[in-house]
């Protein structure tokens, strides 16, 4: 993997104008990205930000009493350790690998110096992360408010989006854990779709079949956050468009 790897995997790393690719890309270091390797715990102090490239991190909230239920998924679109180059240094979140992979990653003294000294990158990097508070906020709408049933399509639709081609491996058990639900609820929402035809699971694995149907089976929230992505990040998507100025 190392050897075919390229930081271009990642989209938003891809975004990035030349000149800033040719200065922070030799400090670049690809690691490995187990699954359920934590990347920072809870009130962390963070020392590097991750670009995955062909992993899923899972940004979690957990509870003095060890439940936890996942806030935003970051894949090959974006960065993990947002509120480094933020200010904050820390967050009251976890962050844990669930999809195994690799990633990019660059030490935080590296990424507040480029992020300040850079405009076009500043911009890309602000909105990155207004699109991940936007996925933020529509997790917990859908969470509060729509089926397990729905809340599976949202989460494996997302999933899907930050992982090139259409399988997963994933166990139910795991699922479960990053939606805070009981992994019976999971079990009977992913028969239901394997009985429609939408996906085939077995020993983990989970691969889409039919992507426009789980799509009308999902709830609004998914397409809410695709196309505040979309629009805030459209160059993610296609390399032949420009990344915006600093005064856009």
């Amino acid at each position: 993997m190392a050897a075919s790897s390229t930081p271009t995997q990642n989209r938003l790393l891809a975004a990035f104008p030349q000149e800033v690719r040719d200065r922070i890309f030799p400090d670049l270091e690809l690691v490995a990205l187990p699954l359920g390797k934590v990347l920072y715990e809870s009130g962390d102090t963070m020392r590097h930000v991750y670009f995955p490239i062909n992993s899923i991190v899972s940004l979690l909230y957990v509870l003095e009493d060890g439940a936890s239920a996942e806030i935003a998924v970051v894949g090959n679109e974006g960065v993990v350790g947002v509120a480094l180059f933020m200010g904050g240094e820390s967050t009251p979140s976890r962050a844990i690998v669930q999809s195994a992979g690799h990633a990019y990653r660059l030490s935080g003294s590296r990424t507040k110096e480029e992020f300040h000294h850079d405009g076009k990158m500043q911009l890309l990097m602000l909105r990155y992360t207004q699109a991940l508070i936007t996925q933020m906020a529509q997790t917990a709408v859908c969470n509060r408010h729509h089926s397990i049933d729905q809340q599976l399509c949202r989460w494996l639709l997302l999933s899907l989006d930050r992982l090139e081609g259409n399988q997963l491996v994933m166990t139910q058990e795991l699922i479960a854990n990053m939606l805070g639900v009981r992994r019976e609820g999971v079990t009977e929402a992913a028969s239901k779709l394997q009985k429609l035809g939408v996906i085939t699971y077995a020993r983990g694995h989970i691969t889409v079949i039919d992507r426009p149907k789980l799509e009308s089976l999902s709830c609004e929230c998914y397409d809410v956050v695709k196309r505040e992505t979309d629009r805030l990040l459209p160059y993610l998507f296609d390399h032949e468009k420009p990344a915006p100025t600093a005064q856009a």
